[in-house]
């Protein structure tokens, strides 16, 4: 077991602060899927108005989402993924491949194909030497 000393300031602790509600990478989702209004979010999530707009007035003011006017009158927005949000996309992926995985069994709700006409399987690999990255071949290090 390694033992490191934890830094006030933890990455994880921090994002978990914006993301860390369970509506939020639901309202994420909807934002990949290429759902961008209020009402449109609202209508596929089944969620109250009060809540979707504050945890959309959280991610906007993370950087995560970005808010656009598309009609003046009357006056409407839409809600963007701006790279921040966009630079989620590997997370939102391990998340629904462990819930396949672990939660739902041999028949995944949603597949994703990839560009070359592949069934998409998303890995998390090293960016040096491309293989899989497993618990047991990561060392933490505080940062100098």
């Amino acid at each position: 077991m390694y033992t490191l000393e934890r830094p006030e300031t933890c990455s994880i602790g921090r994002a978990m602060e914006i993301l860390g509600e369970r509506w939020t990478f639901l309202i994420l989702r909807e934002a990949f899927y290429g759902v961008r209004r209020f009402s449109d979010m609202q209508r596929n999530l089944g969620i109250a108005r009060n809540i979707l707009s504050t945890r959309l007035q959280t991610l906007t003011r993370a950087g995560i989402l970005e808010r656009r006017r598309y009609q003046e009158e009357p006056e409407r927005f839409e809600y963007r993924l701006t790279d921040a949000g966009r630079d989620l996309y590997p997370a939102i992926l391990a998340i629904m491949r462990w819930g396949d995985e672990h939660l739902v069994g041999e028949q995944r709700p949603v597949v994703l194909r990839h560009s070359c006409g592949a069934v998409a399987d998303p890995v998390l690999v090293c960016a040096e030497c491309r293989e899989p990255l497993h618990p047991h071949d990561v060392t933490p290090e505080a940062a100098a």
